[in-house]
């Protein structure tokens, strides 16, 4: 049986021909491999995420987190469960063992929360079971800062001028906007008010749900002419929600603006995000699996600075941090470490054979 020495000594068209073959397929690999700091591990990840409003981490904590708990424990091949429970909201992730089928695994967590459903408060919302994903980790932070636009206008702002543009990004699989305020119609109530007129909080929670609807209309059909018919149903303004019914004893009616006030704000006014001590908003990339970091966050600087000519004056747009600085130092070592060893083989040859054309013969 012949070398292979033989073979590129005796044929060295076929020799040449298969070192360019893998030259080829070592060139295709290198231009489609993936650049991340970490390999990609999927560990099959389940979340149930469960809302009960008005409890208190305490209530959310006894009364829904720990009966689901109970009854997923029991599920083969969980690996670990984390939960947490906060006011309004539980959520739980169900971490199952490396190679275990993940359709299987959020078919099991389902089944077993719809036996635990029967423990849980009926004014619970339906527990939501999702396939996490243990990949999606924000890869860079742009940050959006102004003195002359509120954190409802900068929402807006992200929304409309980053967040549609960067989701076209190969390998994006979400842009999300941290610290968002969207707006919403905030009521109110003054209590002594309220109990004058023989109100409670459920009286105008039902009215407000009563009343703000949308109500098809049907349609008005003639010999030569058809209209569809839309009623305006819907509490659209400040002055709608004021002049809302929530009572009517004979002539006299009770509107909400005769117990409290309306205003057009936040729907979240509880949290805020900062950065040096200003108030602003976050757009933040999440990969999908296997994404080409390096290749995603370069495009993604070219896409923000082209967006930057569009915006507003007075919006300040930063990056807050980008998970692709320590992977580009680690190829920044990888490449000096390869020049190192090249210049070290190339001397080690050539104290050997003390002749630099016959050193640089191998390198060839």
């Amino acid at each position: 049986m012949a070398s292979l020495y033989d073979v590129s000594v005796r044929r060295p068209v076929f020799a040449t021909v298969l070192s360019l073959a893998i030259v080829i397929g070592g060139v295709l690999g290198f231009l489609q491999l993936g650049v991340r700091e970490y390999p990609v591990i999927e560990p099959p990840n389940i979340s149930v995420s469960t809302s009960l409003r008005g409890a208190n981490a305490e209530v959310m904590e006894n009364q829904v987190t720990e009966p689901l708990e109970e009854s997923i424990n029991s599920i083969p091949g969980v690996k670990s469960i984390t939960s947490t429970s906060r006011e309004g909201r539980s959520t739980i992730n169900v971490e199952f063992e490396l190679g275990s089928d993940l359709d299987a695994a959020a078919a099991d967590v389902r089944d077993r929360v719809s036996r635990a459903r029967g423990q849980l408060p009926q004014e619970i919302d339906e527990p939501v079971i999702a396939k996490s994903n243990a990949d999606a980790q924000p890869v860079v932070f742009l940050s959006l800062a102004s003195d002359r636009y509120t954190l409802l206008e900068l929402t807006d702002i992200a929304d409309n001028f980053f967040v549609e543009r960067l989701q076209t990004i190969e390998g994006v699989a979400s842009v999300d906007i941290w610290g968002e305020k969207r707006y919403a119609m905030r009521l109110w109530m003054d209590p002594a008010r309220l109990a004058g007129a023989g109100l409670t909080p459920a009286d105008v929670r039902a009215a407000v749900q009563n009343q703000n609807v949308e109500l098809p209309g049907g349609r008005i059909e003639g010999d030569q002419v058809e209209l569809t018919i839309r009623p305006l149903t819907r509490l659209r303004t400040v002055e709608d929600f004021e002049n809302l019914v929530l009572k009517g004893e004979g002539t006299s009616l009770v509107r909400f603006r005769d117990v409290g006030r309306v205003e057009l704000g936040a729907l979240n006014e509880r949290t805020l995000l900062r950065r040096d001590g200003s108030p602003m908003v976050g757009v933040v990339l999440r990969p999908l699996p296997g994404a080409n970091y390096i290749d995603m966050v370069d495009e993604f600087y070219r896409r923000v600075e082209a967006i930057e000519r569009d915006l507003p004056p007075g919006v300040r747009a930063e990056v807050g941090f980008d998970n692709t600085r320590p992977i580009r130092a680690s190829i920044l070592e990888v490449e000096e470490t390869i020049l190192i060893a090249l210049a070290l083989v190339v001397l080690v040859i050539f104290l050997f054979l003390r002749d630099w054309r016959t050193t640089l013969v191998p390198l060839a």
